[in-house]
């Protein structure tokens, strides 16, 4: 059985992976929680724009921000990654059937070339 896709929150998905900024801060998040500073260190770019990016990943349902008090660690959620890998999956055999192709007239040009050298 197929499973169902929301298109909405693919699209928003696809949208958020859109920038390398919010890429790299999605790896970091990877590794576990982490605040708003921390996710800033590595960029050359100000805490507000940060934020920015982390409430785009959040809209999308990439990061979730929990209440601790005055902290407010940022943590990934992977359930919209594990909807972006379904609907790619559906793909699998358009990609295998090429790659099978590609291998297939490599492997031609091989014996092509291996026949002019030695003949």
């Amino acid at each position: 059985m197929k499973a169902r896709i929301d298109e909405d929150r693919l699209s928003a998905t696809f949208a958020a992976l859109a920038s390398s900024t919010r890429r790299a801060i999605l790896t970091r998040l990877a590794l576990g929680e982490s605040n708003v500073g921390e996710l800033a260190e590595p960029f050359d770019m100000t805490r507000p724009a940060i934020s920015k990016h982390i409430k785009v990943l959040e809209q999308a349902g990439l990061v979730v921000r929990a209440h601790r008090a005055q902290f407010r660690p940022c943590t990934l959620d992977p359930t919209p990654l594990e909807e972006v890998s379904t609907w790619a999956e559906q793909y699998r055999h358009v990609w295998e059937n090429r790659f099978d192709r590609l291998d297939n007239y490599v492997q031609r040009l091989r014996r092509q070339g291996r026949d002019k050298h030695n003949g």
